[in-house]
């Protein structure tokens, strides 16, 4: 089987306090996103949270069952996913209809869809598949969304090193899902804070994933409650897991893209509890 996964449970604040960085690292953070003709996935007890890659180098990769995990003769059978392709273009075929997927364009597909394949159209500059997958309760149209198609929202300033462009791709206001949001933020040169000022949303959980993060940069992600922060320091190609209780803001060295995915009680975009900078710890 081409599919590789782990399990990571669910833990509250308290005991979050008592990490230390290995462990915060462990629990959270996604180091290994991609690989040559693998799909690799976090199952997340976060609201059954499923993030990772799939990554087509010399051949095309099917999206297999999980047995051991899903209990379903097939990965969708009662899940949908979301999909945006971050290397270089490439293929996805969902029961016998073919999407082409290039860079930045984004996929989404629902439930009961039994045959998903991924292909790269260049073995030189393969495809990479960022993927994210919730419960799903019905099944609704596969869709493609490219950039150009995505709600754009345009943020923050130079001055406060937060000037970004943020790509609502796989949004209600887009797409009907079930309870799945991904999009995409580009930040501007010289820009490097996302998400400042901070938020928490206790009825979603949330998955950031950096990319375009140049060599030899990093990104220090802070998640936390916003009175008992810590940091896990990222780089290029991976992901971090969010809980509900948590911040999650993140700033760079350099300017870089991430991709944000979301789930859990409701579908509204602008559910947020705020908090003021001067009020992080």
């Amino acid at each position: 089987m081409s599919i590789n996964f782990e399990s990571r449970y669910a833990i509250g604040p308290k005991e979050y306090k008592t990490l230390d960085t290995q462990g915060l690292r462990e629990n959270f953070l996604i180091e290994k996103v991609f690989e040559a003709d693998k799909i690799n996935f976090v199952y997340t007890h976060y609201d059954r949270y499923m993030a990772g890659g799939a990554m087509p180098v010399s051949s095309k990769i099917k999206l297999d069952t999980i047995p051991e995990l899903l209990k379903e003769p097939y990965f969708l059978s009662r899940r949908e996913l979301g999909i945006i392709n971050v290397g270089g273009n490439g293929q996805v075929e969902v029961d016998g209809t073919v999407y082409d997927l290039n860079t930045k364009e984004a996929l989404y597909i629902g439930q009961g869809a039994q045959e998903v394949y991924f292909f790269s159209k260049d073995t030189a500059n393969p495809a990479k598949f960022y993927l994210n997958s919730t419960p799903a309760h019905c099944s609704y149209p596969t869709k493609k969304v490219t950039k150009e198609g995505a709600n754009k929202i345009e943020l923050g300033s130079l001055e406060t090193a937060n000037h970004r462009t943020i790509n609502q791709m796989l949004l209600n206001k887009v797409v009907q899902t079930c309870q799945l949001q991904m999009g995409m933020t580009e930040l501007k040169p010289g820009s490097v804070w996302n998400t400042m000022p901070s938020h928490t949303h206790d009825r979603r959980m949330e998955v950031y994933f950096y990319f375009e993060l140049p060599e030899g940069q990093a990104v220090s992600h802070f998640m936390g409650p916003i009175d008992e922060t810590r940091h896990i320091w990222m780089h290029n190609d991976q992901a971090v897991i969010s809980p509900p209780w948590s911040i999650h803001s993140g700033a760079g060295t350099s300017n870089y893209t991430f991709i944000w995915g979301m789930a859990g009680e409701n579908l509204d975009y602008d559910d947020m509890d705020k908090c003021a900078i001067t009020e992080l710890k």
